[in-house]
């Protein structure tokens, strides 16, 4: 199926909802220039063909619940499509992954766990991570601090 083509609203839409992804539609039309009735059709075919997934709350770091972010690059024992669909399947059970990214360069994947903390960590490293399939060498990093978080690109320039 071909992505659809995003026009200069359709990017200005998304990188608004990007930055408040609560924005009321009446906001949205009048920042896009639109009738809230295109804006939310607009809007509902964005979600529809999947360029919207979802909406989500960025949750403060600071917190004394908030979870430790670690870094995890993941090198495959072979790059065969049958190893990458084993791999994937399993890190999508794993509900301590948040992110999951295929790679170019040294690292196969690279992924964002959330723990509570390195013993909790550990514990995913041992039972999670270490047993997924085809797995040759886990290399971790605990993030020190959140720099910029929930800032992305939208479809590119206008």
């Amino acid at each position: 199926m071909q992505p659809p083509v995003l026009d200069a609203l359709d990017r200005k839409l998304l990188r608004l909802l990007r930055a408040d992804g609560r924005m009321s539609n009446a906001a949205l039309a009048e920042a896009i220039g639109l009738s809230a009735s295109a804006c939310l059709r607009r809007l509902r075919l964005l979600e529809g063909s999947g360029i919207i997934r979802g909406y989500t709350a960025i949750i403060e770091d600071s917190l004394p619940q908030a979870k430790s972010t670690v870094i995890v690059q993941i090198t495959l024992e072979r790059q065969t499509e049958d190893a990458f669909n084993r791999f994937e399947a399993a890190v999508r059970a794993c509900p301590e992954v948040c992110e999951c990214y295929l790679m170019t360069g040294s690292a196969d994947y690279q992924l964002r766990v959330e723990a509570r903390d390195a013993a909790d960590y550990e514990r995913i490293h041992k039972e999670q991570l270490s047993r997924m399939p085809g797995v040759a060498r886990i290399q971790s990093a605990f993030a020190i601090r959140t720099v910029v978080r929930g800032q992305s690109w939208a479809g590119g320039a206008e």
